[in-house]
């Protein structure tokens, strides 16, 4: 089955009556472009790591653009063993996104629920949050409850982890 666009996911959306609100704009691969970009946007905005351990268990883990994300520590957090990055073939595989892409909009490629996803509690305290809907190329922004909703609807395994903030420079 072909990875869903991002126009399947405002359909899905829809149909799920979840309220969300897309802007389109360059492609951005990075949160330093991202806050660029952007301005002084409000709410919630994100990293997000497609992750893999030796067994074969992936996690989708999306955390606070400020979040300092230590992958020693998360493994042990989720129990994981040691965690690596993806490789991208792994990620379209099961998430149908390519890096620079990734985003928790993706579990809608998941169809055998195959991924863990974590998220960093702060966020749901961010409205709006705003994520890629599986194109750099636009950022969708939904409200922490909605998204709730989202997530619910996928059925992926979630697991809240707090990131603390990294150090100011």
């Amino acid at each position: 089955m072909p990875a869903a666009t991002p126009d399947d996911l405002f359909r899905y959306l829809d149909s799920l009556a979840i309220a969300h609100a897309t802007t389109w704009h360059e492609p951005v691969f990075t949160v330093a472009e991202s806050q660029a970009l952007r301005g002084a946007l409000p709410g919630g905005h994100s990293k997000n790591l497609f992750l893999k351990n030796k067994k074969g268990d992936m996690w989708l883990v999306t955390a606070a653009e400020d979040a300092a994300v230590d992958l020693k520590s998360l493994a042990v957090t989720l129990g994981a063993g040691r965690l690596s990055f993806g490789k991208p073939e792994l990620l379209m595989q099961y998430l149908g996104v390519e890096p620079g892409s990734v985003t928790p909009f993706a579990l809608i490629n998941d169809s055998g629920r195959q991924i863990t996803f974590a998220l960093d509690r702060r966020l749901t305290e961010m409205p709006p949050l705003h994520f890629h809907p599986l194109t750099n190329r636009a950022t969708t922004a939904i409200s922490p409850a909605d998204f709730s909703k989202f997530l619910s609807a996928r059925g992926n395994r979630v697991v809240q982890v707090e990131f603390p903030p990294m150090p100011a420079a």
